[in-house]
């Protein structure tokens, strides 16, 4: 059984990043790393903070970086919901390597904020984001 491409839209708090065919979706869930195919079965999933590779159906590889939200499989289509998606050209890697560092040191001194340990997540999916998308380029 041949299958059609999935219909994928990536929404961020404040507008649509991305509309497009799609053959293959990686991104981590709460539960661990997932990849959606052509012909997967419904599905909700929480997301972390991480990246998420999205191949086209042209066969292009699409990287962005999400902040956690939501991942939705049904009936053809895959919804990504996040409040902060980045994508991966768009990611200045030496400010966020710097600001990662400062927020690590923090963390290792015990200072760091619950909200701190959250951005440092984040950071750590935009710079991985980040440097593949740099490798690739």
């Amino acid at each position: 059984m041949e299958y059609q491409p999935l219909k994928l839209e990536v929404v961020s708090a404040d507008k649509m990043v991305m509309q497009c065919d799609v053959v293959n979706v990686i991104a981590r869930t709460s539960e661990g790393d997932i990849g959606i195919l052509p012909g997967h079965e419904p599905l909700m999933a929480a997301l972390v903070p991480c990246m998420v590779e999205i191949v086209v159906a042209e066969g292009r590889t699409k990287i962005l970086a999400i902040d956690g939200g939501l991942l939705a499989v049904a009936q053809g289509h895959i919804r990504i919901l996040s409040h902060e998606v980045k994508l991966a050209e768009e990611i200045l890697l030496q400010e966020a390597h710097l600001e990662a560092h400062e927020l690590r040191h923090l963390r290792s001194e015990g200072e760091a904020t619950d909200e701190q340990v959250h951005r440092l997540h984040i950071l750590n999916a935009q710079i991985r984001a980040g440097e593949r998308y740099q490798a690739s380029h």
